[in-house]
């Protein structure tokens, strides 16, 4: 699998950014097929860093109701699977320059 294929999109949120600035982590989404060794290589190729550690996880999906002129509607929201990845020491993703 190509490094486009593994990352989906990094995850940007206040506790995803708290992450970064304390403990290092980057929050990616990540294909379900991918597992640690694929994320680990796919990133360092990518964004040509160091990456000390690789955490991931299946985020179960929501339910969601949302209440409209017909009537509720319900729906689900699909899993993904997450990447918690720790970087080296002094290295940095700029998440920011492409959007």
């Amino acid at each position: 699998m190509k490094p486009t294929d593994i990352l989906i999109k990094p995850i940007l949120s206040e506790k995803a950014n708290a992450k970064q600035e304390t403990l290092r982590q980057y929050a990616f989404k990540v294909a379900r097929s991918a597992n640690k060794l694929q994320i680990k290589n796919a990133i360092e190729t990518f964004y040509g860093i160091t990456v000390v550690n690789v955490n991931t996880m299946v985020v179960p999906g929501k339910n969601k109701t949302r209440y409209t002129k017909a009537g509720f509607i319900q729906g689900k929201k699909p899993a993904y699977k997450k990447a918690l990845v720790t970087i080296a020491e002094g290295e940095t993703i700029d998440l920011y320059a492409n959007i």
